[in-house]
């Protein structure tokens, strides 16, 4: 008999996308490391990847985290 009972995290009318799986899936049906969300919408989840690549530009150009180390300029 287990010790603990397995519990999922999410609700039904939450979506996500599996990363495993490549598929939208309303509530939790992976597990949480192998999915992006909660999304509101199946629309929002079928975009998560695209979401994630414009997130992940944005973060690659924000001048915030691509300071100059201190003493050199920016414009060598």
């Amino acid at each position: 008999m287990a010790l603990f009972k397995k519990r999922t995290v999410g609700k039904p009318g939450e979506w996500y996308y599996c990363l495993e799986h490549k598929k939208v899936e309303e509530g939790p049906e992976c597990p949480a490391k192998n999915r992006f969300g909660p999304y509101a919408s199946r629309t929002e989840a079928e975009h998560a990847m695209q979401t994630a690549r414009e997130r992940n530009l944005e973060w690659e150009n924000d001048p915030k985290w691509h300071d100059a180390p201190a003493g050199r300029a920016d414009d060598d």
